[in-house]
């Protein structure tokens, strides 16, 4: 059995920065990608960023470019997120993901428990 275990969340003040990482385990396990999504209250989960091991490809949303570093350890099973200047738009449950296949993310991909960020202004 697979599972995505996040940690990291906290709250954290207007400008600071928080680390979350996500471990991936399961003797099935491997993936080509893997990244983060992030759900605020009252809207859809959004896509954050994901980082493609060939190659260590990354990709982010706009809304936190130069902001957000996406990093991890492809034999690890292990990908973080650094979030730097956050604001109150950053306040969401993060999920890290992990496709079963040489796919984009989907909802029957594998899915993290959600960690909680909150931002205070």
């Amino acid at each position: 059995q697979v599972q995505l275990v996040e940690s990291g969340g906290g709250l954290v003040q207007a400008g600071g920065s928080l680390r979350l990482s996500c471990a991936a385990s399961g003797r099935t396990f491997s993936s080509y990608r893997m990244g983060w999504f992030r759900q605020a209250p009252g809207k859809e989960r959004e896509f954050v960023a994901a980082i493609r091991w060939s190659g260590s490809s990354t990709y982010y949303a706009d809304s936190v470019k130069g902001r957000f570093t996406i990093s991890g350890d492809n034999a690890k099973n292990t990908v973080y997120l650094q979030m730097n200047s956050l604001n109150s738009e950053d306040t969401a449950v993060y999920y890290c993901a992990a496709p079963r296949g040489n796919t984009w993310f989907r909802p029957d991909d594998y899915w993290g428990q959600g960690t909680q960020v909150t931002v205070s202004s």
